[in-house]
Protein backbone atom coordinates (compact mmCIF):
# COMPACT_ATOMS: atom_id res chain seq x y z
CA UNK A 1 0.00 0.00 0.00
CA UNK A 2 1.46 3.36 -1.00
CA UNK A 3 1.13 6.12 1.57
CA UNK A 4 0.95 9.86 1.00
CA UNK A 5 1.25 12.77 3.40
CA UNK A 6 -2.22 13.60 4.71
CA UNK A 7 -3.56 10.02 4.52
CA UNK A 8 -5.40 8.70 7.55
CA UNK A 9 -4.84 5.00 8.16
CA UNK A 10 -5.25 2.51 10.98
CA UNK A 11 -2.21 0.97 12.61
CA UNK A 12 -1.15 -0.96 15.69
CA UNK A 13 1.06 0.39 18.49
CA UNK A 14 4.16 -1.82 18.55
CA UNK A 15 6.35 0.09 20.98
CA UNK A 16 6.26 2.96 23.46
CA UNK A 17 9.14 5.22 24.49
CA UNK A 18 9.36 8.37 26.59
CA UNK A 19 9.28 10.49 23.41
CA UNK A 20 6.48 8.75 21.49
CA UNK A 21 5.00 5.55 20.14
CA UNK A 22 5.87 3.35 17.19
CA UNK A 23 2.90 2.36 15.06
CA UNK A 24 2.95 -0.40 12.46
CA UNK A 25 0.95 0.60 9.39
CA UNK A 26 -0.81 -1.73 6.93
CA UNK A 27 1.64 -3.72 4.80
CA UNK A 28 4.41 -3.46 7.39
CA UNK A 29 6.08 -0.03 7.55
CA UNK A 30 6.44 1.51 11.00
CA UNK A 31 6.12 5.20 11.83
CA UNK A 32 6.59 7.33 14.92
CA UNK A 33 3.90 9.31 16.72
CA UNK A 34 5.80 11.96 18.68
CA UNK A 35 4.46 12.50 22.20
CA UNK A 36 3.26 15.98 21.19
CA UNK A 37 1.03 14.37 18.53
CA UNK A 38 -0.71 11.88 20.83
CA UNK A 39 -3.42 14.18 22.27
CA UNK A 40 -4.64 17.76 22.25
CA UNK A 41 -3.72 18.13 25.92
CA UNK A 42 -0.19 18.08 27.37
CA UNK A 43 0.97 14.47 27.62
CA UNK A 44 3.31 13.88 30.52
CA UNK A 45 3.16 10.09 30.46
CA UNK A 46 2.35 8.47 27.13
CA UNK A 47 1.30 5.28 28.94
CA UNK A 48 -1.78 7.16 30.18
CA UNK A 49 -2.94 7.28 26.56
CA UNK A 50 -1.52 4.27 24.71
CA UNK A 51 -0.56 0.65 25.27
CA UNK A 52 1.21 -1.89 23.06
CA UNK A 53 -1.28 -3.59 20.78
CA UNK A 54 -3.74 -0.65 20.65
CA UNK A 55 -5.31 -0.04 17.25
CA UNK A 56 -5.10 3.65 16.42
CA UNK A 57 -6.02 5.91 13.55
CA UNK A 58 -3.08 8.06 12.50
CA UNK A 59 -2.52 10.84 10.01
CA UNK A 60 0.67 10.69 8.00
CA UNK A 61 2.56 13.95 8.58
CA UNK A 62 5.82 13.23 6.78
CA UNK A 63 7.68 10.60 4.83
CA UNK A 64 11.42 11.00 4.32
CA UNK A 65 12.69 10.64 0.74
CA UNK A 66 14.13 7.18 1.42
CA UNK A 67 10.82 6.09 2.93
CA UNK A 68 12.54 4.90 6.09
CA UNK A 69 11.05 7.47 8.52
CA UNK A 70 7.34 8.17 8.70
CA UNK A 71 5.98 10.90 10.98
CA UNK A 72 2.49 10.26 12.33
CA UNK A 73 -0.16 12.03 14.40
CA UNK A 74 -3.01 10.55 16.40
CA UNK A 75 -4.54 13.87 17.46
CA UNK A 76 -4.73 15.19 13.90
CA UNK A 77 -6.47 11.98 12.78
CA UNK A 78 -9.36 12.54 15.21
CA UNK A 79 -12.68 13.68 13.73
CA UNK A 80 -12.96 17.47 13.88
CA UNK A 81 -9.24 17.95 14.51
CA UNK A 82 -9.04 20.94 12.18
CA UNK A 83 -11.94 22.68 13.96
CA UNK A 84 -10.41 22.08 17.41
CA UNK A 85 -6.99 23.36 16.41
CA UNK A 86 -7.65 27.08 16.88
CA UNK A 87 -10.45 26.83 19.42
CA UNK A 88 -8.43 25.68 22.42
CA UNK A 89 -11.07 22.98 22.93
CA UNK A 90 -10.68 19.29 23.04
CA UNK A 91 -9.76 17.19 26.00
CA UNK A 92 -7.38 14.40 26.71
CA UNK A 93 -7.73 11.87 23.99
CA UNK A 94 -6.21 8.48 23.61
CA UNK A 95 -5.87 7.07 20.18
CA UNK A 96 -7.51 3.73 20.63
CA UNK A 97 -8.76 1.04 22.91
CA UNK A 98 -6.21 1.62 25.67
CA UNK A 99 -6.45 5.40 25.75
CA UNK A 100 -8.26 7.14 28.56
CA UNK A 101 -10.72 9.69 27.26
CA UNK A 102 -11.72 12.24 29.83
CA UNK A 103 -13.97 14.35 27.65
CA UNK A 104 -13.55 17.84 26.33
CA UNK A 105 -12.72 20.63 28.75
CA UNK A 106 -14.17 24.06 28.32
CA UNK A 107 -12.01 27.14 28.56
CA UNK A 108 -13.63 27.97 31.92
CA UNK A 109 -12.75 24.52 33.29
CA UNK A 110 -9.15 24.87 32.16
CA UNK A 111 -8.91 28.39 33.60
CA UNK A 112 -10.36 27.29 36.95
CA UNK A 113 -7.92 24.37 37.13
CA UNK A 114 -5.01 26.67 36.23
CA UNK A 115 -5.99 29.21 38.91
CA UNK A 116 -6.34 26.50 41.56
CA UNK A 117 -2.96 24.99 40.67
CA UNK A 118 -1.36 28.45 40.71
CA UNK A 119 -2.81 29.28 44.13
CA UNK A 120 -1.64 25.94 45.53
CA UNK A 121 1.89 26.48 44.24
CA UNK A 122 1.98 30.06 45.48
CA UNK A 123 0.87 29.04 48.97
CA UNK A 124 3.55 26.31 49.01
CA UNK A 125 6.20 28.86 48.02
CA UNK A 126 5.03 31.31 50.70
CA UNK A 127 5.03 28.58 53.34
CA UNK A 128 8.54 27.50 52.33
CA UNK A 129 9.93 31.04 52.37
CA UNK A 130 8.26 31.77 55.74
CA UNK A 131 9.92 28.67 57.22
CA UNK A 132 13.32 29.98 56.12
CA UNK A 133 12.69 33.38 57.71
CA UNK A 134 11.59 31.87 60.98
CA UNK A 135 7.86 32.36 60.54
CA UNK A 136 5.61 35.08 59.28
CA UNK A 137 6.63 38.50 60.52
CA UNK A 138 9.34 37.20 62.85
CA UNK A 139 12.59 39.10 62.66
CA UNK A 140 15.96 38.22 64.12
CA UNK A 141 18.08 41.16 65.24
Amino acid sequence: MAFAVGDIVEGVVTGITNFGAFVELPDGPTGLVHISEVADAYVENINDYLSRGDKVKVKILSIDPAGKKIGLSIRQAQPGASERRGSGGGGRRGGGGGGRYRGPSSFEDKLARFLKDSEDRLSDLRRHSDDRRGGRGARSY
